[in-house]
């Protein structure tokens, strides 16, 4: 991943509604009635049953689904003790991790209390608010005691992440890397570089797991944790086992396993030589190792390793534990997260690693097949399966283990809702974007001397999801680039009228005249045509020299669709493009479609437009259920439009029996699944969510997309043109950055399988 810059980071913490979260009524609130309901008088209902019965507060309030992030800011990342107030965007960072995997609502709290007895009351005063506590960013020793008296003395979740989510992780990576090196974790000789609290929790974990304490030699800044040592207190002297003081480069030679959570670049490829066969070395200092993840795959070729980085195999990240963790103590109504509930957690994710991967994830990291192996200790972190293996495990652990206060009596029904509280939203842009990421492709701007196009070009490069061709006046471009400090190294810049491009030029416009010539295009016209930016970076994609092209963000939707057509071309067995917009909502994806190119399409037409708009869903692993859409139901208004779409459905089921299709019908009983079960319960589409919508015309569909697009929360991506034999797709007139960069990544995604 490029390295993020400065101003990136804090605009995009500041632009629009400052900070990354927010709170959201879960109530109607429309009505006088409404607003009496929700505050003075009906508010005193819940209030007086809360009062009779504790308990009831889950039933009533927002409790039984909100975690508290506290931190007192003493030890925030990398930074160090920079006070409550620069904490809060890591608070709030982490909410938005507990929200987007677990479903969790979080308030973030920034405590300005260093004395662990003034924070411990605090957070004991405040607890009643919440179903449970994670703490975050407290330095130790002070993080230790904090969490051992709020455990003892709460009756909700408490954990403080810092120390346990490493351990964790780690741990069910340790579990399969031991398995694969042939080696019991009782046997084997474990070295640990830090003796912070993350170190502490892996090691006191790897001792639940099997690990004698006798074969685990710990280093601090100072050295050995040992018996020599008198000033060790706490944690460290009950890891200070060993008689005399040794080195880091000693106590390497012949282990079998490092842990490093201490400092980049200490480990030396000498030290990894000297380790026993097929050693485990998890350095996961960041943002570097302890020893690269190059540098040890260079020195030997057993090594067994895992860092935590996301560029290198076997990430070791927290968000594939927390999230999950707390989402199944909270549906239990567990009192604590305790031991084993953990080891639950360990052995859960260890397990799933050994799973088969599911072709999304594989097509996310831009892998054919991803097995279980060197390459594959832990799960993906966006491996969408985490939340129903792991939560029901530590939800299961807290029911067994006697602190679960509501069992779970229907295990499917629980990993169904689980399933349901995932959703689609965010997995479609993160799946989109992954794969992007892991094949990125060279696409060309079509308008790079606009700031916007420019911009976005920037950020596809430094997010690592394509290789920018940048069409524009060249000079402009290059004042643009220095005036806005943008990095765009070997970038290619070409300007199509300069005379430096007259040989490409001839050579495109000669390969377009062969393939006009016989549809009103003389040679002269054919040539002077590719002066044309639209006509030249079509050409750039039909003959190689590129492998997608955006464009549309200041000319009209026509102005790059013709060139596309002329020069591309449609697929052998499409006989229309088509545009489809994508929405992404809290209720997972919507597809929009035709809302930018087919006028008034026959019913032959719409039916196999549906089929074309179904394949290309079917690329971002989302299985369509179509409704073709009217102004009638089933038969209830004849007419042109009401017609011709359920004589389309009627066609689909012919040519395309596999597609859940039907129609025609008005769009609120498409959309509501419990109206079209009561009204229409005989409909292929009773009892499913429908997902993509077709339209009998552009302005039913256009003004539809648009419509959506301005009122709901969700995030656009489109119109994504669909038919094409290449990747070229037209951007929205006055498309913000964030849009274009979508569609960077759908044109890339789409050229990979073209």
């Amino acid at each position: 991943m490029a390295k993020i810059k400065k101003q990136d980071a804090l605009d995009y913490h500041s632009q629009g509604k400052p900070g990354k979260i927010e709170v959201v009524p879960t109530k109607p609130y429309s009505s006088q009635r409404d607003l009496s309901l929700a505050y003075s008088p009906g508010v005193a209902e819940p209030c007086l049953k809360i009062a009779e019965n504790p308990e009831d507060v889950y039933k009533y309030t927002s409790k039984a689904n909100l975690v508290a992030v506290i931190s007192n800011g003493t030890a925030v990342l990398g930074l160090g003790d920079i006070g409550p107030a620069a904490s809060k965007p890591v608070m709030e960072g982490k909410g938005l991790l507990f929200k987007i995997f677990a479903d969790i609502d979080v308030f973030d709290i920034e405590v300005d209390a260093k004395d662990p007895e003034k924070f411990i009351q605090t957070v004991k005063a405040i607890a009643p608010t919440f179903g449970g506590i994670n703490l975050e960013d407290i330095k130790a020793p002070e993080a230790f005691e904090i969490e051992e008296r709020l455990k003892a003395e709460l009756d909700i979740p408490v954990m403080h992440d810092d120390q346990h989510g490493t351990a964790i992780i780690s741990s069910a990576a340790l579990i399969n890397a031991l398995e694969l090196a042939e080696k019991k974790i009782e046997d084997v000789k474990i070295v640990i570089s830090g003796a912070g609290a993350a170190a502490m929790s892996c090691a006191k974990l790897y001792c639940s797991l099997g690990a004698k304490i006798d074969n685990i030699f710990m280093f601090d800044s100072k050295g050995l944790l040992s018996k020599e040592r008198e000033e060790l207190t706490g944690n460290k002297k009950y890891f200070a086992v060993h008689k005399k003081t040794s080195t880091l480069k000693k106590e390497m030679k012949n282990s079998d396993v490092f842990i490093g959570l201490s400092l980049g670049g200490i480990v030396s490829k000498e030290m990894i030589k000297s380790m026993s066969n097929n050693p485990v070395v998890f350095a996961l200092a960041n943002p570097e190792p302890e020893i690269s993840y190059k540098d040890a795959m260079a020195t030997r070729d057993d090594v067994i390793m895992a860092t935590g980085r996301s560029d290198n195999p076997n990430q070791v990240n927290n968000v594939l534990g927390f999230p999950f963790i707390f989402r199944g103590a909270l549906d239990v109504r567990s009192k604590s997260i305790n031991e084993e509930m953990k080891l639950a957690a360990v052995h859960a994710i260890a397990s799933l690693a050994k799973e088969t991967v599911p072709d999304e994830v594989s097509e996310a990291y831009g892998e054919k097949s991803i097995t279980f192996g060197r390459e594959q200790i832990i799960p993906k972190p966006l491996d969408p399966r985490l939340i129903y293996y792991v939560a029901p495990a530590v939800a299961r652990a807290a029911m067994e283990s006697g602190v679960a206060r509501k069992p779970i009596e229907d295990w499917d029904a629980y990993e169904a809702e689980l399933k349901k509280r995932l959703g689609l939203d965010n997995k479609l842009v993160r799946t989109i974007t992954e794969k992007a990421e892991r094949n990125p492709k060279r696409v060309v701007f079509a308008e790079a001397d606009n700031y916007k196009i420019l911009k976005a070009a920037q950020t596809a490069y430094e997010e690592g999801v394509a290789f920018p061709i940048l069409l524009g006046r060249k000079t402009k471009v290059e004042a643009m680039i220095e005036e806005f400090s943008m990095d765009f190294p070997e970038v290619e810049i070409i300007d199509p009228k300069m005379e430096e491009e007259n040989d490409r030029r001839e050579r495109y416009g000669k390969a377009f005249f062969e393939m006009r010539k016989r549809k009103g295009f003389t040679e002269y016209e054919a040539l002077k045509i590719m002066r044309e930016r639209n006509y030249f970076g079509a050409m750039m994609v039909q003959t190689g020299d590129a492998d997608a092209m955006v464009s549309g963000a200041t000319r009209k939707y026509r102005d790059v669709l013709k060139p596309a057509l002329q020069v591309i071309g449609m697929q052998k067995d499409v006989e229309r493009v088509a545009g489809m917009y994508i929405l992404v909502t809290k209720k997972g994806p919507i597809f929009l479609a035709d809302t930018t190119v087919n006028f008034n399409p026959s019913a032959e037409e719409i039916a196999d437009l549906a089929n074309n708009v179904a394949k290309t869903i079917r690329k971002f692993k989302v299985t369509p259920r179509i409704a073709l859409l009217s102004y009638s139901n089933f038969g209830s208004a004849p007419g042109e439009d009401s017609n011709k779409m359920a004589k389309a459905v009627e066609i689909i089921h012919d040519k395309y029996p596999t597609l859940t299709v039907d129609g025609e019908v008005q769009a609120n009983f498409a959309m509501n699944n419990e109206m079209m079960m009561d009204q229409f319960p005989f409909s292929e589409l009773a009892n499913k969510e429908v997902n993509t919508f077709i339209f009998p015309n552009l302005s039913s569909g256009n003004i539809a997309y648009k419509l959506l697009q301005e009122m709901t929360e969700g995030e656009a991506i489109g119109p994504v043109l669909v038919g094409l034999r290449k990747s070229v797709h037209v951007l929205q007139l006055g498309s913000s950055v964030r849009e274009i960069v979508n569609m960077v990544k759908i044109a890339v995604v789409d050229a990979q399988s073209k």
